[in-house]
């Protein structure tokens, strides 16, 4: 598998720090578990959208993504997820990453310091030059939209 090194900023002195560095958690993973850089407890009522921080920032090498995906068991067991997923963290961005976290469960849901939040995964872009034609060529789909292939 092939890596790519990234640049991390603590945004608190190493003596305070408690939090883990983003990681896989498993050979195979894509994405690497973030945590919670809340002080304090923080819950999240049904419905209710938060932006969670996780106390660093990064320097992405030009060319490429961070992306800000949901983890699966919050999504499947609580219905907490990516408010905008994937959320996207641009290259030329230093700020703190934030996670932007929605409660669409029932029951409220207490996120905790260092709680295993999000994951990211690290994707290379490429960006789209635009040509305008009069016409597109056809396909077999065309312009047949949501739902088009029945159920």
């Amino acid at each position: 598998m092939k890596e790519k090194e990234v640049e991390i900023c603590w945004l608190v002195p190493d003596k305070e720090r408690d939090l883990q560095l983003p990681s896989y958690e498993t050979v195979g993973a894509a994405g690497m578990d973030v945590e919670a850089g809340v002080r304090d407890s923080l819950t999240i009522q049904p419905g209710e959208r938060v932006l969670i921080p996780t106390g660093f920032s990064i320097a992405l090498p030009d060319g490429y993504e961070l992306q800000v995906r949901p983890r699966s068991g919050l999504a499947v067991r609580h219905g907490v997820t990516i408010v905008n997923s994937p959320g996207t963290i641009d290259a030329d961005y230093r700020g703190e990453v934030k996670v932007a976290l929605i409660n669409l469960g029932q029951e409220p849901y207490i996120i905790q310091r260092g709680d295993r939040i999000a994951q990211l995964v690290l994707a290379p872009v490429v960006r789209a030059t635009f040509q305008e034609v009069t016409a597109l060529d056809e396909t077999e789909r065309n312009s047949g939209g949501f739902g088009h292939t029945g159920v």
